[in-house]
């Protein structure tokens, strides 16, 4: 226990503090020493590409995807399997405990962050799509950063396996074991709340269901196609619905999130330094970028271009943080703070929503939570196959195993809460992101280049439209 505990330490908590003015700091963890001068790095290189591209990545979003090889998925397939997994609790959870910290200025790093990260993840999705595989077992193609982490070290020499590819999937399947009993937690924790449900009914729920899509071989895709648009699409609707209902507010809480974060006006304890690294921290754990989880879906993706892969993914980035986190960030901040104080995580969330619906709010929370949770799941065992199979080959006996691992841990979770696990997923995300950055630095000249020759095609399609 001391060993996880120092490991996370290591990873997330403070290496040090940078002092501020009016005697405050702010804290600094490796990974966000790691992630934000990266993403500063890859959105130079690219020259703004959220900006530049950004109607690019709607236009492919809504376009016709062409015949594709058999098995696999297209380009918007896997924006929605990865947005499956970054749209989770942490668009709930995580921005409520962001926003309780550090106030509502947290809400404009998150932003940031997320503007900086859709870079990251468009070198790390190009990446995957670069050095992507055949799937013997599923059909379509794999891969995602282990597969590219090991042409890094390989050098060209036929080897199975390296050791930093190997570290890299083995934290990936610690993270999603991880992440697997923080769902149940807190769906079974969300149902008790709401309904009175008892945690073993909820979690036999969750967990038959999980199973009958999992242990199925190409159920996956089917059902985040259908379940993600669907959910996100809802949840974003509701908050669009409480802003034009609340519109003579907006302007007030738009000013409040501008000037808390640069600390202008002190209503929380660490002001600027507690606005700045809630919503940075909590940017990063949202939208993932960087840490190598989406890749293992944009390799899966039969695509065009390499680039548009990674456009994709650039725009899920900005779906989860810019879109998602800012819904409940504005459900929160649009009901009286008097009415929230003191309250934290779910019972915080729950409580602004009874304000703002009255029990439906509740009950619409629960549910919500509960979907965003189950596509989660789903998402990661996807991502897992590719680690899996890095790992131990094309075989049917380890994606299986490793399915009955997740379904256990996901059972598990429901019924208790072990924190030392919750610390490991921590620690494997908190590893994968390392071991991935180690890997694509070097290489993002690469996905720089695969960037030049996309930004030609679409030169040359303007043309020709201009032309005709």
């Amino acid at each position: 226990m001391s060993l996880i505990t120092a490991v996370y330490n290591f990873l997330w908590g403070d290496l040090f503090t940078i002092p501020l003015p009016g005697g405050n700091s702010a804290g600094i963890s490796l990974l966000v020493l790691i992630l934000i001068p990266a993403g500063i790095y890859f959105t130079i290189r690219t020259k703004a590409l959220p900006i530049r591209f950004f109607p690019e990545m709607l236009r492919i979003s809504v376009e016709r995807s062409k015949g594709k090889k058999k098995g696999a998925i297209s380009g918007v397939q896997a924006l929605i399997v990865s947005t499956a997994t970054r749209v989770g609790m942490g668009n709930m959870v995580g921005v409520v405990a962001a926003v309780s910290a550090g106030g509502a200025g947290a809400v404009f790093w998150m932003w940031l962050t997320a503007l900086i990260g859709s870079s990251t993840a468009f070198v790390e999705a190009t990446l995957a799509q670069l050095h992507k595989e055949d799937d013997p077992l599923y059909g379509g193609y794999r891969g995602g950063p282990a597969y590219y982490i090991h042409d890094v070290f390989a050098k060209g020499k036929k080897k199975r396996h390296c050791v930093v590819a190997v570290l890299f999937a083995l934290s990936g399947l610690l993270c999603w074991c991880g992440i697997s009993q923080v769902i149940s937690n807190s769906v079974s924790e969300a149902f008790y709340n709401a309904f009175r449900i008892p945690s073993i009914v909820s979690t036999v729920i969750l967990v038959s269901l999980a199973a009958f899509i999992v242990l199925r071989k190409n159920a996956t895709v089917k059902v985040l196609d259908v379940m993600v648009p669907v959910m996100a699409s809802f949840y974003f609707l509701i908050a669009l619905f409480l802003m034009v209902k609340n519109i003579g507010l907006m302007p007030q809480v738009l000013q409040r999130i501008f000037e808390e974060a640069f600390g202008i006006r002190q209503v929380v304890a660490g002001g600027f330094g507690a606005a700045l690294m809630n919503g940075v921290k909590r940017g990063l754990f949202s939208n993932e970028a960087g840490s190598g989880s989406a890749p293992c879906a944009a390799a899966a993706a039969d695509v065009s271009h390499p680039a548009k892969a990674g456009l994709f993914q650039a725009f899920g980035v900005l779906i989860d943080t810019v879109v998602i986190c800012t819904c409940t960030a504005m459900i929160m901040l649009l009901a009286p703070a008097e009415l929230l104080e003191g309250l934290s995580g779910m019972n915080l969330l729950q409580t602004a929503m009874h304000y703002h619906f009255g029990g439906a709010g509740v009950v619409f929370t629960a549910v919500t939570l509960w979907l965003f949770s189950f596509s989660t799941f789903i998402g990661i065992l996807y991502y897992a196959r590719s680690n899996v199979a890095y790992l131990f080959g094309d075989n049917w006996k380890s994606q299986t195993a490793y399915k009955l691992l997740a379904l256990f841990m996901l059972f598990v979770g429901g019924l208790a809460t072990y924190t030392f696990v919750w610390d490991l997923g921590d620690i494997g995300i908190g590893l994968m992101t390392i071991f991935n950055m180690i890997a694509i630095l070097p290489k993002s000249k690469e996905a720089i280049q695969s960037l030049d020759d996309y930004t030609r095609l679409m030169r040359e399609r303007k043309q020709q439209r201009e032309r005709s």
